[in-house]
């Protein structure tokens, strides 16, 4: 496992540990972030002072157009409780995909260094969120790195029912609208397996990947 220097290289992520690690330290420069999603890997830790990056054997990831739509959700969508906005308020989704308390975690690794990053991310034309209003209140959302054909999803939040899977849909629709490949969700889990995405090997995500013009 490399130690980061000065400069934004990362080591290949076939160099990963079993776990998933390719490299520790470094700085959350929004460049050396960006330079880190065009090779595959991720930021993942619980402080500032000990940064740690990731490129996980599995990668999930989404096909825009696989997204599943249940009987349930699409009667759910007609109701039209919900309106959409996009990068119409990136901090607040930042901040609250941050303080949401999820099942067996006590932390959070969106820390306050790496919102800082995002939110640079965002001003410089990188970083987009998806916001879901209910009223005039945002009661959901996501937010995530464009790669230009791939959308790096990050984190996504909700305080009423359906409201981050509403977020989902939407983007997945504005992503296929405009041709893009897929939504890297970084790490296997059910529920998104349960939405539609798949898991696939490191090698495959990287040739994917490797397959664009940045």
């Amino acid at each position: 496992m490399q130690q980061l220097g000065r400069d934004y290289k990362f080591p290949s992520p076939t160099s990963a540990t079993k776990e998933g690690v390719v490299a520790t330290g470094g700085d959350l420069n929004p460049l050396r972030i960006l330079e880190a999603y065009k090779n595959g890997i991720f930021p993942w830790f619980n402080d500032d002072e000990n940064l740690m990056w990731w490129s996980p054997d599995p990668r999930m990831i989404l096909l825009p157009e696989n997204f599943k739509v249940s009987k349930s959700f699409k009667s759910f969508l007609k109701k039209k409780e919900y309106h959409i906005s996009y990068n119409q308020n990136f901090e607040e989704i930042i901040e609250s995909c941050s303080n949401i308390k999820r099942v067996g975690q006590t932390g959070t690794w969106i820390t306050n260094g790496l919102k800082q990053s995002f939110n640079e991310l965002h001003e410089m034309g990188y970083a987009h969120s998806v916001e879901v209003w209910y009223q005039n209140i945002i009661v959901g959302g996501l937010y995530g790195l464009d790669l230009g054909n791939i959308f790096c999803g990050e984190s996504m939040f909700s305080i009423k029912p359906n409201a981050s899977k509403v977020a989902l849909y939407f983007l997945c629709q504005e992503l296929k609208q405009n041709n893009y490949d897929f939504i890297d969700c970084q790490l296997p889990s059910q529920h998104l397996s349960s939405l539609g995405a798949e898991e696939i090997s490191r090698d495959n995500f990287l040739k994917k990947l490797f397959n664009q013009n940045f």
